[in-house]
């Protein structure tokens, strides 16, 4: 694994934009960043990270299965249990998934160690399924790469295949919150690639669904909404005004409300306590007295946050990093800490991409700071032997 400095198109913004990239860069700084990429052998590709990727979600469907049947568990995950039965009957009855990444600590040479599941809304889609791919080409068509050189992603085929395997007649529809061009980006994607395979689809804002008297989710002229992606997680549903409809509608959710179970960092302690000693993964507890000091060699982070907000970590030299943030009501977790490569001023995180049940691809993401935020940026890679 090396970080390796190169050459930026001289186009790629206009690239970019003309794509519907829109969001390449955030408050000024760059969030697409070209001017270097990241080096991986074959081998550590499969062995290192590809395995790991396929049998930790293997071990996440099997704890999905155990919690669903298991009401002391849901309660330790904190879901209210209005929402028990859905959950568990979205399980039991294999309503479709489509997508999850995991988050790894990977320095070339160890075993990955898994930080954290994002398995209900992740972001950073685009840029790793297709933005980086059309990289890789043209930097090869334009000489700046090895004929050879491959890269892990095989994201954009498998989710057409997991769209073509819906078989949906019916409108799906794509909903994103009203101004964030980073989700619309996300939706506007994998909206493409439903259309691609022949499924009719729609964009909707969020919050211009609508909710009718006899309990349909509806479009802005009243329509039913048979199939809904939602770029909305699943625990700000359940304390929503709406979100005990749900429960009772007819309208397919994606990611579906099992997804809630693995999205939710109460997930790490439990899949710790029932695989301990797996080498891709951290020792995990619940915090019960978030107040005191985080222990050196350990990170503090609340079931629900996003993006970083609200972790605190402090090494085993005794550095301490924070970041604030809104998620302070939810219970926390102690994980182990397992700092991230340093390359340069910059701090290395892999996001490994899970499509239906396989291991699909990995984005690449650097920031100055060990946690890593919805700024931080994305570099391509490849793997070349």
């Amino acid at each position: 694994m090396k970080k390796i400095h190169c050459a930026e198109r001289h186009d790629w913004k206009q690239t970019a934009e003309g794509l519907g990239f829109l969001f390449h860069t955030i408050d000024d700084e760059p969030y697409w960043d070209e001017s270097a990429y990241y080096q991986f052998t074959l081998k550590q590709i499969e062995n290192d990270l590809e395995d790991p990727t396929t049998a930790i979600h293997e071990m996440c469907m099997d704890m999905v299965a155990r919690v669903v049947q298991n009401e002391e568990l849901l309660e330790r995950l904190s879901i209210p249990p209005a929402f028990y039965d859905m959950i568990r009957t979205s399980w039991l009855e294999g309503h479709p998934h489509l997508y999850g990444r995991m988050d790894f600590s990977y320095n070339g040479t160890g075993p990955a160690k898994l930080l954290e599941l994002n398995y209900d809304t992740p972001t950073s889609l685009y840029e790793a399924a297709a933005f980086q791919w059309g990289w890789l080409e043209q930097c090869i068509e334009r000489g700046l790469l090895p004929k050879q050189a491959d890269q892990f992603n095989s994201i954009d085929t498998k989710l057409h295949q997991a769209f073509a395997q819906l078989q949906l007649k019916q409108p799906f529809y794509f909903a994103s919150m009203k101004h964030s061009v980073e989700d619309k980006g996300t939706t506007d994607y994998l909206r493409l690639v439903a259309e691609k395979v022949g499924i009719e689809s729609r964009h909707i804002d969020i919050e211009d669904i609508g909710l009718t008297s006899d309990g349909r989710f509806v479009d802005l002229e009243d329509r039913w909404i048979p199939h809904l992606f939602k770029l909305h997680a699943w625990e700000f549903i359940f304390h929503e005004p709406f979100g005990t409809a749900i429960a009772q509608c007819d309208t397919q959710f994606f990611e579906p409300a099992w997804k809630s179970i693995i999205s939710n960092k109460g997930i790490l302690p439990l899949l710790w306590e029932f695989n301990k000693g797996h080498p891709n993964l951290l020792a995990a507890h619940l915090d019960t007295d978030p107040n005191k000091a985080v222990p050196k060699g350990w990170v503090r982070k609340p079931f629900f946050s996003r993006e970083g907000a609200n972790i605190e970590l402090q090494t085993a030299e005794g550095l301490i990093v924070k970041e604030d943030g809104p998620y302070t009501d939810a219970p926390f977790i102690l994980q182990e800490f397992a700092p991230l490569p340093k390359f340069g001023d910059s701090y290395t995180l892999i996001g490994s991409w899970v499509i239906g049940d396989q291991a699909a691809g990995i984005g690449v993401r650097e920031d100055n700071s060990l946690i890593t935020k919805d700024s931080s940026r994305f570099l391509p890679h490849l793997i070349l032997d």
